[in-house]
């Protein structure tokens, strides 16, 4: 009877450094960083004729606490790089934003929005944080 107590004992104590050896490991992984989750998107047509408005729509968000959100419109048409559009005012939550504009001439123009994040409504250094896809309007 003596050695089952003891045997018993011993599987009993490999149970419990089983079990707190999970509990520290879930711990650990719980005090690990954490990654802000967030997008943009962007809508926009794509075709559109020369003198017609063409509307391009953007909406993202993040969840990354402490900042306000701001998005932009960006474009690249006709060799002149990237340049804003439009920016939408700065928010707490989920921000949009709606361009309208017409084309003078054939080709391609792209645009993408792009997500910052402010400190204050008139932040002077925001941080991007995303950026959508690029989407392409062939005008003709």
């Amino acid at each position: 009877m003596t050695r089952t107590k003891r045997t018993g004992f011993k599987a009993r104590g490999g149970r419990v450094a089983a079990i707190g050896a999970l509990g520290l490991a879930s711990v650990a992984l719980a005090a690990g960083p954490a990654f802000a989750k967030g997008d943009v998107e962007i809508t926009a047509p794509r075709t559109a004729q020369v003198g017609k408005t063409i509307t391009v729509k953007a909406h993202g968000g993040d969840d990354s606490a402490g900042f306000l959100h701001q998005l932009c419109l960006e474009e690249n048409g006709f060799g002149q790089g990237w340049h804003q559009e439009t920016c939408s005012a700065a928010v707490e939550g989920d921000a949009k934003v709606t361009a309208h504009g017409t084309s003078a001439r054939r080709g391609d123009l792209k645009f993408r929005g792009v997500l910052y994040g402010l400190t204050s409504p008139h932040d002077q250094k925001p941080v991007r944080l995303h950026a959508s896809d690029m989407v392409t309007v062939h005008v003709r």
